[in-house]
């Protein structure tokens, strides 16, 4: 079956006398008259929604950051000068060298720091030795005084059961009370009825 084709012959047939800029004008009005199918653009964009809590008038604000508590400190220092001056003076007997010889070391390398935030004990010949706690695991605070009461031990008792022994601490009792009052649960001070003990 023969196709019948889109242009009549008169149309196709270009007279001899044209010449070619005018065929080539005809050619051009032809193809403009054949119909195009255009199709629609396609948006592959995802389109998503967005669920604002805020009203739309009220501005959005960052929450605001909470400053660090500052670290004061209440006391920051070793074992009284006193508890070595004393053990030097009675090493010479062999009985009190012992004592002696441990009281060398807890002048020059035990060190203790109350804060508001903290207790720090720090020993050891460089400082290695740390032991941090929180006013807040403290359960019970005693003192015992030492020589004429010039310095003392503070005994302090943690919700665990566990006793931190502070020898030969200066101004033991203001220290005794200050972490008692830092406590979460004071209570009032304990000291040793017995009066002021040895060195």
């Amino acid at each position: 079956m023969a196709s019948t084709p889109l242009l009549s012959p008169s149309a196709t047939t270009v007279a001899p006398n044209r010449t070619s800029s005018s065929l080539t004008h005809q050619l051009f009005h032809l193809t403009s008259m054949v119909p195009f199918h255009t199709f629609p653009a396609k948006n592959h964009r995802l389109i998503t929604k967005l669920n604002v809590s805020s009203p739309a008038n009220k501005p959005v604000t960052s929450p605001t950051s909470k400053k660090p508590i500052e670290e004061i400190i209440f006391f920051d220092g070793g074992a009284h000068y006193g508890d070595l001056a004393a053990n030097l003076l009675l090493g010479f007997t062999l009985l009190w060298l012992p004592l002696t010889l441990a009281a060398i070391p807890r002048a020059f390398y035990l060190r203790y720091r109350f804060t508001n935030l903290r207790v720090t004990v720090i020993s050891g010949l460089t400082g290695q030795d740390r032991s941090d706690f929180s006013y807040k695991v403290i359960k019970d605070v005693q003192v015992v005084p030492r020589f004429i009461g010039e310095w003392g031990d503070v005994v302090i008792t943690l919700n665990d059961g566990t006793k931190v022994d502070l020898r030969s601490v200066p101004k033991f009792r203001e220290i005794a009370e200050y972490c008692l009052s830092m406590a979460e649960n004071p209570a009032v001070l304990k000291e040793d009825s017995t009066g002021p003990r040895g060195f």
